[in-house]
């Protein structure tokens, strides 16, 4: 009688430790199948890509760009003191708790009159670059009919602007960056070239640019010739490619020779490169940052 129950409890204990272990390893294993690796985290995000989803919930749509791959953004949303509804520090709080940065911000709103506070207010985001996206201060304009942006003003009146705003940020601990577009490269009326004087003019001290690849494209200009003649001063590069139409498209879809390029990024003087996609003509962006990270990869940028 005692064999028996000391048989039974064995086959018991037996059957109870089968049963105990059995699925989690079954779990285990479904979960080693069906698990998908993260991207790894690396390169920037232009927040214009996916700046309607920022309006409408900026904190899930950063989860989703960190969880895409990116690990550092640039803002594109500043208002009342806040970027997307936060303040500088709560902006800056959050994304660290992502595992993200911010590295630039696009503050085109920027006049004499705000220039302290919106400095201010960057550097307490634990943002660096402070950009101007667009010849700032009613300076810019834009055809709706045509489509075409340009520049009221003299090119010596913007080179006046840039430095006085790059030394209010490099006496703050900033660096300010000119952001190109096309027209920007085109002969203005008398035949200066805005980019170009502004690299000719400007402090390189106080003030460098974020070349814009698509739109150097589009101007059909080379960017390594500005490389080359004015090595060191493109801090910044927003990597956007350009279909056969002519039109944005996820990075590594297009025509842009980005490996060329990148090959030259010592001499351009890179530091850092975001993603933007102006515009995803029907995909929905959150899926084609994911595309281009992809594509950043496949290029060769870390």
């Amino acid at each position: 009688m005692k064999n028996n129950k000391l048989n039974f409890t064995i086959l018991l204990a037996l059957i109870l430790g089968f049963y105990s272990c059995s699925p989690k390893s079954t779990e285990s294993e479904e979960s080693a199948e069906t698990q998908v690796a993260a991207p790894a985290q690396f390169g920037g995000l232009a927040l214009y890509t996916v700046r309607d989803s920022m309006a409408s919930d900026p904190k899930a749509t950063l989860q989703a760009v960190a969880d895409a791959g990116y690990s550092y953004v640039e803002a594109a949303n500043y208002a009342d003191g806040k970027f997307y509804g936060m303040e500088p520090a709560e902006f800056k709080a959050y994304l660290e708790s992502l595992g993200l940065t911010a590295m630039s911000a696009h503050m085109g709103m920027v006049n004499m009159e705000n220039a302290d506070q919106l400095i201010a207010d960057v550097k307490a985001a634990g943002i660096t670059y402070f950009v101007i996206p667009v010849p700032p201060m009613g300076m810019f304009t834009f055809d709706p009919a045509t489509r075409s942006m340009g520049m009221n003003g003299t090119a010596d009146e913007l080179v006046e602007i840039m430095n006085t705003l790059g030394e209010k940020c490099h006496n703050a601990g900033l660096k300010l960056l000119y952001h190109n577009h096309d027209f920007e490269f085109k002969p203005m009326a008398d035949g200066t070239v805005i980019e170009d004087y502004l690299l000719e003019k400007c402090n390189p001290e106080y003030v460098n640019f974020q070349m814009d690849l698509f739109w150097v494209t589009k101007a059909e200009k080379d960017p390594l010739e500005y490389f080359e003649k004015y090595p060191g001063r493109f801090i910044a590069w927003h990597v956007k490619d350009m279909n056969t139409e002519g039109n944005f498209a996820p990075v590594g879809t297009g025509t842009i020779d980005f490996k060329r390029i990148l090959a030259e990024k010592e001499k351009s003087g890179m530091v850092f490169y975001l993603v933007e996609q102006d515009n995803t003509f029907g995909l929905d962006p959150l899926e084609a940052i994911k595309i281009s990270h992809k594509g950043l990869e496949e290029i060769g940028f870390q």
